[in-house]
């Protein structure tokens, strides 16, 4: 039973990571419902990201290896993983100063149900205001980024680190308000992705290593093999998707999904765990 619980939650990972609706959030709403939400449990959710990046990775294996190819001589290759990595530093300084009091006090499924709500109004709003912007006014590849639209891309992510706004939707809508085209957002959100869940596998890890033991192996291994299943194929599919619609049906999707959350713990429907009724 443990394994099967593994086997959802990793299919959950897998299939929300990358999408604008909140992974985090997802997980632990799946987690109240499965009974699979302890402290172990919340080093599991982090911990099988790797799945999902490992999927990422071979998406995106020809840049990432042509970009580590002419790192040393080219300047635009310089510039891309310049651009990566001042994005990711404001996640590092934030999480280092307050992620141990965002999991006290945020991760619950109230907090997630009015997190995906008020994102999907937000990704209503980019979307309108995307499609009021001429495309020859927005940055329409990655390499043609500066250091300020990674800078504004990373302090956006940050809002992430409330369970149910969703890194992907932050990085990517966020993107899309800073100037960037939809799919210059969403690649570089992927990009983005590898640092900063690598670094928060690996930080979770070993700060909660003491909860860890050799028994749950099975558990951790089954659990990342379906997040990188599930995330490889829902990458190839997000990628294809962008380039014809825009995230509006995610936008509705949060908006419903976040008040039923909320009308099934207040009527008692659900008996979600803390924090949910």
């Amino acid at each position: 039973m443990l394994l099967l619980k593994a086997a959802v939650m990793g299919v959950v990972e897998g299939l929300t990571e990358f999408l604008p609706v909140s992974s985090t959030g997802h997980l632990i709403l799946a987690g109240s419902l499965l009974g699979f939400d302890d402290a172990r449990a919340h080093v599991f959710d982090i911990a099988i990201q790797t799945g999902a990046i490992v999927a990422v990775i071979l998406v995106y294996w020809q840049k990432l290896r042509d970009t580590v190819v002419a790192l040393p001589h080219e300047r635009q290759a310089q510039r891309f993983a310049l651009n990566v990595v001042i994005a990711f530093v404001p996640a590092v300084v934030l999480g280092l100063l307050a992620g141990k009091a965002i999991k006290a006090h945020l991760f619950t499924p109230t907090v997630v149900a009015v997190a995906l709500i008020v994102g999907g109004f937000v990704i209503l709003w980019a979307e309108r205001r995307q499609a009021l912007r001429p495309a020859k006014q927005q940055v329409q590849d990655v390499d043609d980024m500066t250091w300020k639209d990674a800078l504004k891309v990373g302090l956006v992510q940050c809002v992430a680190m409330i369970p149910g706004t969703s890194r992907s939707g932050a990085t990517i809508i966020g993107g899309m308000l800073m100037g960037l085209s939809r799919q210059t957002a969403t690649h570089f959100s992927f990009y983005l992705a590898i640092p900063t869940l690598i670094g928060a596998g690996v930080y979770s890890l070993y700060k909660e290593r003491e909860l860890l033991a050799w028994a749950d192996a099975p558990m951790f291994a089954v659990g990342t093999l379906f997040a990188f299943m599930s995330a490889w194929l829902c990458i190839r599919w997000l990628l294809r998707f962008v380039a014809t619609h825009s995230f509006v049906w995610f936008a509705w999707y949060r908006i419903v999904f976040g008040a039923l959350i909320l009308l099934s713990a207040e009527w008692g429907w659900v008996q979600w765990g803390s924090g949910g009724a």
